[in-house]
């Protein structure tokens, strides 16, 4: 596990596990987000956050391995991501640049997302259709549309067309963020954003913004240290200290520790996606092509996690909410345990019914999150709210049904639009 290896060929073909992994982490994403929305006396202890029923002691559920795993595999995707991009000759301060555009971007709507319930009667009109709006211009903003085309003339001709719409539709969707970011109002006048004087409310990033905080750590790390296993795994444990410095106060007086949590957020949540950085490096790595060497590597990093986290327990806990270590190396262990799973089932001896449908919803899974956080807000807006919760009312069998076909709806929406060519690229 502590071996450096070079880095692998300048082309590297996709990873159908790595996408599968991700559109059955984001299914289950939407499962449980969902089934969330049940009331509280049909849905049992272990299919909601442990913190949601437990005021006391430590755990978790598989709920709670949602987003740590989605933050793991953001972590696996940079190797192929920014090292394709290096492999084509793009100068660094390049990559820099889209890594910190994309950092923003995230923060931007993750913001948003955190003020999705503005007050109706001080916004001056109804709070479900500020949130509709908002979520459809976060998906413009970042929409691009490139349909596949039968000839290679008519591709160039549309292509142009297409990319004019784009830009159209990225310039509203990014002036309408804008506009719903200044029109907030809370029920207590709470504005996102003011200009005298400026004032940004970030008293938490959202579930994107920690990504993207997250992401733009493990990017540094992966520009700094490439594929050197060794120096990756030095920086996961680092920034696992850093949760146990801010326990200790060391950052209470450091200026940075004022506009993002440095021990939780930009230590042991970043660590989740260094350590996918990690198990993803062996993918792109010379030394570690064979099945064995990979299954190796897979079994002590999540051997080597899961005896980290047992050890940590008496410390800290497991807590998500306080992204204690214990609950980062548990989900580092699981979630590299079920990627060789898919790995097995999808690069190694693929079976298409499981690998096909799940790689094409991992490939650009943002528009289905969007889609399916925008829902409650449409159903409102379309005043189709109370017959959607109804579904859900009666016992437990009728909110799975409800959730699983929600997942499933938005996933094909999804996919329909990514293979029609639209696309959203941060």
């Amino acid at each position: 596990m502590s071996t450096d290896s070079a880095q692998g060929p300048a082309q590297t073909p996709r990873i159908t596990s790595i996408d599968a992994l991700r559109g059955f982490v984001m299914f289950t994403m939407i499962f449980v987000n969902d089934l969330a929305g049940a009331p509280k006396r049909i849905v049992p202890d272990w299919m909601v956050h442990f913190s949601d029923r437990h005021a006391r002691g430590s755990g978790m559920t598989f709920v709670d391995l949602v987003f740590p795993a989605f933050i793991f595999i953001v972590g696996m995707s940079i190797p192929f991501a920014l090292g394709g991009r290096l492999a084509k000759g793009e100068p660094v301060f390049k990559t820099i640049g889209h890594v910190s555009l994309r950092t923003i971007s995230l923060l931007w709507i993750g913001i948003l997302m955190v003020h999705e319930t503005p007050d109706s009667a001080a916004l001056g009109w109804p709070g479900e259709l500020w949130c509709t709006l908002m979520y459809l211009a976060a998906i413009f903003a970042f929409c691009s549309i490139a349909p596949r085309n039968s000839t290679v003339t008519a591709a160039k001709s549309k292509w142009n067309s297409w990319k004019i719409s784009s830009f159209c539709l990225r310039v509203a969707g990014l002036a309408t963020l804008i506009w719903l970011a200044f029109a907030f109002r809370g029920d207590k006048g709470q504005r996102i954003i003011t200009l005298a004087p400026f004032h940004l409310d970030t008293d938490w990033y959202g579930i994107l913004g920690l990504i993207g905080w997250a992401y733009l750590v493990a990017a540094i790390v992966y520009l700094v240290f490439r594929g050197q296993r060794t120096a990756l795994l030095g920086c996961m444990v680092l920034l696992m200290c850093l949760f146990a410095a801010d326990r200790k106060h060391l950052f209470d007086n450091f200026w940075l520790n004022n506009i993002v949590g440095i021990g939780e957020t930009l230590g042991s949540q970043a660590a989740i996606a260094v350590g996918g950085l990690l198990l993803g490096s062996i993918l792109v790595a010379t030394d570690l092509t064979a099945l064995k060497s990979r299954a190796s590597f897979t079994f002590w990093f999540a051997a080597g996690c899961a005896a980290a986290a047992l050890l940590l327990n008496p410390l800290y806990g497991i807590s998500k909410n306080s992204a204690t270590p214990s609950w980062c190396l548990w989900a580092c262990a699981i979630t590299a345990a079920l990627w060789f799973l898919f790995y097995l089932v999808c690069d190694v001896r693929p079976v298409k019914m499981i690998s096909r449908p799940l790689a094409l919803a991992g490939q650009n899974v943002l528009l289905a999150y969007l889609l399916s956080e925008m829902l409650p807000g449409l159903l409102a807006v379309l005043q189709l709210g109370d017959w959607y919760g109804s579904l859900a009312e009666s016992n437990l069998a009728g909110a799975i049904a409800r959730s699983v076909l929600c997942g499933v709806a938005i996933l094909l929406v999804a996919t329909g639009l990514n293979r029609l060519g639209f696309r959203l690229k941060l």
